[in-house]
């Protein structure tokens, strides 16, 4: 069984940082790639960032390039997400995903949430103003 499981989540002052986790179990983690998505209420779950099996390639959102890092550690079959200068605009829950690829080619459509197999059930993250 493929188990994704986010931790991290926390209330944050904007500005501040906030760093989640993703543990995956289930089957060999270093096979596939990896994403971070997140929703808030009432919205479209929407991509933040991805990374292909090794972390050698990420891509991220728009909304969040220059702030958000992803990076995973293939030997703790773990994911990770650094956010920083976080806005009131990135509460949401934040999924990590997992996807049936290992590398992000220019044809792959890594922003697309049906391109992944599995989910976690998510970690909630909240920046006051």
């Amino acid at each position: 069984q493929v188990q994704l499981g986010e931790s991290g989540g926390g209330l944050v002052q904007a500005g501040g940082a906030l760093n989640l986790s993703c543990a995956a179990s289930g089957r060999t983690f270093s096979d596939y790639g990896m994403a971070w998505f997140r929703q808030a209420p009432g919205k479209e779950r929407e991509f933040v960032a991805a990374t292909n099996w090794s972390g050698s390639r990420t891509v991220y959102a728009d909304s969040v390039k220059g702030r958000f890092t992803i990076s995973r550690d293939n030997a703790k079959s773990t994911l990770y997400l650094r956010m920083n200068t976080l806005k009131p605009e990135d509460t949401a829950v934040y999924y990590c995903a997992q996807p049936n690829w290992g590398t992000i080619s220019r044809d792959t459509p890594y922003w697309r949430a049906d391109e992944y197999a599995y989910w976690g059930q998510g970690t909630g993250v909240t920046v006051s103003s």
